[in-house]
């Protein structure tokens, strides 16, 4: 019977392959949308430079809080700006670009791989890049890699185009200029040239190398230099004048953005990395094996499946293989690693593997692995949920820690996977595992993200902090861009670069000057570390994982202050009308003229 009823859901969904695929797509990524606001550590900071670029009218060059943002290009803060002042909200808006660059990246994939080996092959691939963990949790989550990725396998769709269909040097030039404007969303968007040298390879051993029977699509010098002229010309639209401004210009901060930007987020970055410091095997032993599964789960059979097209010479399975796997090796070689690296190999990894996927997905040990999988999970969350609701004292200390009660919603998480292991039984364990994923992602974004978002949104301590200081001007050294996209009053910082020394030297010296309207906000541990403050002033203010000390102007008076020491930058969000609107919060209260930006 479940054999019947796999065939059965199998027929209908493939009946509208591309309907199928973007529904369920939708369904694990969009889905609790307009729910929650940014969260740490990356949501924030973009979501504020959009809204940012948004309300001041200032596009070309990001800011944050006031301050040029030089760590990253535009490209994704323009579209979440837009995104944001479109849409109306920001709940929505921040979370648009990498939603919509994940049906990007699928649609490019399943249609490379439709090309190459058919309809069927296509269905069965873009489920399991649907399933992969990765992939639907960049899609959900409004950083820049899934945007990056996009651009990426844009490149690809266009260079194997030609490199494997023949279908003429244009796609190779639009792939190209795609990889442009991949440079100037996160740096990295030439990562599809790491498969050219196994192209060049295989066009000098044609009579070797084929691709479904045919010869691989030819490439001369001139029309690689055309190529590399394209990728070049589409950072150069943004890049150039933002050179030029930088050397007509007077201004020291506009040439630290212009070589902060160019150098040290670049080479340096990747030679000699600052942070993020991983092993060369971390992605390798603590990022693929969850990131990528459920895909993963047919690992073992990938060698003798492998071996076949080895021997066959076929050039579609193994120039998009090599592209994955060097992709991994190039951010494997850079001691700062983070996982979302790896992100644009996945697409790749999967049209690689393509061929190969009806038939690994047949295979009764793989759904015995998804089977087990699947069991496991679900006994994990159902466990933990009835330890914690019989209060456990490990799992009690955690939900008070972090500031939520998670039961109900894991408890139900492992339910469903009891119910659905019990319903598919083994022989089915890849849809009950696939099933369980949807139910997850659909927990994830609607109980999930209820739950999660009053404990990673600052908004009701900046609601605290504005009512206890009656919404004067506030100052918070070593700022976090979530609390500038929650302020309720005028908010001064001072420089995300500047040391804690000179930041409260010139903290000082501007709650000084008007000590009777002007206020700072920082941790107890700052506190203690600059004993000039009168702390018998502060006022103690709590988030779930963190204490804040609000203290008046009056604290600072026996502090010795330097306006000069450090910048001061108001963040145009906090006075504006239009990003009250659109984060939702209470209209703004009458401004101080001192605090006008």
């Amino acid at each position: 019977m479940t054999t019947m009823l796999q065939a059965r859901l199998y027929q209908r969904l493939a009946r509208h392959p591309w309907w199928s695929l973007a529904l369920l797509y939708l369904l694990v990524s969009a889905i609790g949308l307009g729910m929650r606001m940014p969260w740490p550590a990356d949501e924030p900071r973009f979501a504020l430079n959009g809204l940012e670029m948004w309300v001041t009218g200032h596009w070309w060059l990001p800011h944050r809080g006031g301050e040029l943002y030089p760590d990253k290009p535009p490209i994704f803060m323009w579209l979440s700006g837009l995104a944001t002042g479109v849409s109306g909200d920001i709940r929505i808006g921040f979370a648009l670009p990498s939603l919509v660059a994940g049906v990007v990246t699928l649609a490019l994939s399943v249609d490379l791989i439709r090309r190459l080996h058919g309809k069927r092959v296509a269905f069965i691939a873009g489920l399991w890049l649907i399933a992969t963990l990765q992939f639907v949790l960049q899609a959900r989550t409004a950083q820049i890699d899934m945007l990056v990725t996009a651009f990426i396998m844009l490149g690809c769709w266009g260079m194997l185009r030609h490199a494997l269909l023949d279908d003429g040097v244009r796609y190779f030039h639009l792939g190209c200029f795609a990889m442009g404007l991949g440079i100037i969303t996160k740096g990295v968007g030439f990562l599809p040239l790491l498969m050219l040298p196994f192209w060049l390879l295989a066009m000098r051993r044609a009579s070797r190398w084929r691709s479904g029977g045919q010869r691989a699509g030819q490439l001369s010098w001139r029309e690689l230099l055309i190529g590399l002229c394209w990728l070049l010309a589409a950072p150069l639209v943004w890049v150039g004048p933002m050179l030029v401004m930088s050397l007509l210009s007077a201004d020291p901060e506009l040439a630290a953005y212009r070589d902060n930007l160019l150098l040290k987020q670049t080479a340096e970055r990747y030679a000699d990395s600052w942070h993020h410091l991983k092993p060369w095997h971390y992605f390798l032993t603590q990022v693929i094996p969850w990131a990528w599964m459920p895909l993963l789960l047919t690992l073992p059979w990938w060698p003798k499946a492998l071996a076949t097209r080895l021997w066959r010479r076929d050039l579609r399975v193994w120039l998009p293989l090599s592209g994955a796997v060097l992709i991994v090796v190039f951010f494997s070689l850079s001691p700062g690693k983070r996982g979302v690296y790896l992100l644009p190999a996945l697409p790749l990894l999967v049209v690689g593997l393509a061929p190969l996927l009806p038939g690994l997905s047949r295979k009764r040990h793989v759904a015995w692995l998804a089977f087990a999988l699947c069991a496991g999970l679900a006994g994990i969350f159902l466990g933990a949920a009835l330890l914690g609701a019989a209060g456990l004292p490990a799992l009690t200390r955690l939900a008070e820690q972090e500031g939520l009660v998670p039961w109900g919603w894991w408890g139900l998480l492992g339910g469903a996977g009891v119910a659905l292991c019990a319903w598919w039984k083994p022989r089915g364990g890849l849809l009950a595992l696939g099933s369980w994923l949807v139910v997850f992602w659909v927990l994830w974004g609607t109980w999930g993200a209820r739950l999660m978002d009053p404990v990673r949104n600052p908004a009701a301590l900046m609601a605290q902090v504005a009512e206890q200081s009656d919404h004067q001007a506030l100052a918070i050294p070593d700022f976090r861009e979530q609390y500038l996209l929650q302020a309720r009053q005028p908010l001064w910082h001072f420089g995300y670069k500047t040391s804690e020394a000179d930041q409260f030297s010139r903290l000082y010296a501007w709650l000084q000057a008007a000590p009777q309207h002007r206020w700072a906000l920082m941790t107890p541990r700052m506190l203690k570390r600059h004993a000039c403050l009168e702390a018998t002033q502060a006022i103690t203010l709590s988030e779930p994982d963190e204490h804040w000390a609000l203290l008046p102007g009056g604290a600072a008076l026996a502090c010795r202050g330097d306006a000069d020491a450090a910048p001061m930058y108001l963040a145009p969000t906090s006075v504006s009308e239009e990003a009250a609107r659109l984060i939702g919060l209470p209209g703004r209260h009458d401004v101080m003229t001192e605090a006008r930006p």
